[in-house]
């Protein structure tokens, strides 16, 4: 019998306050603006751009931040700021894509400065150059090494477990 999972549910359970969680909260937040300080001042410009002048619609999702954006996209991370794509009609793909882009979030605290070349770059390669391929060979987003693993990351660190999406 396979695990039952809620799909509306919009962001991890927050453990109880105690002073260890706040204090891993705090240096959470301490890493992520000083070793990881060029992509999270890339994404806080953007994140303060979409929310504060344009109005975009905006959530809290664990440590991190997404932003809801009005076009087709997928999602992008960009250290506490996620962006993706407002009310997708796949519920499932939008459950997940928040847990997925919640691992990058991570593997930034992780690699700070080289998040970009060793995650973003391949990663938008992966996704703007090889959708083609992907789906001629039918080979998963996931497979390269950077998804599986944000994917990995995002369901440890927000304690929600992806779901298939049968697309």
């Amino acid at each position: 019998m396979s695990e039952r999972i809620d799909i509306t549910q919009k962001e991890p359970v927050r453990a109880k306050k105690t002073w260890k969680r706040d204090l891993c909260e705090f240096l959470f937040y301490l890493v992520q603006w000083t070793w990881g300080l060029p992509v999270n001042l890339v994404g806080g410009i953007a994140y303060l751009i979409c929310t504060r002048i344009i109005g975009w619609r905006w959530q809290h999702f664990g440590y991190a931040y997404i932003v809801y954006v009005p076009w087709n996209a997928g999602g992008l991370s960009m250290g506490l700021f996620i962006f993706m794509r407002d009310q997708h009609p796949n519920k499932k793909w939008t459950y997940n894509t928040r847990i997925h882009e919640y691992g990058h979030t991570w593997q930034c605290l992780l690699l700070g400065p080289l998040y970009y070349l060793v995650i973003a770059l391949p990663s938008a390669i992966w996704c703007n150059c090889f959708a083609g391929y992907r789906k001629k060979k039918n080979v998963s987003y996931y497979k390269l090494y950077c998804e599986s693993w944000a994917n990995s990351w995002g369901e440890k660190a927000s304690k929600m477990k992806m779901v298939d999406i049968g697309m």
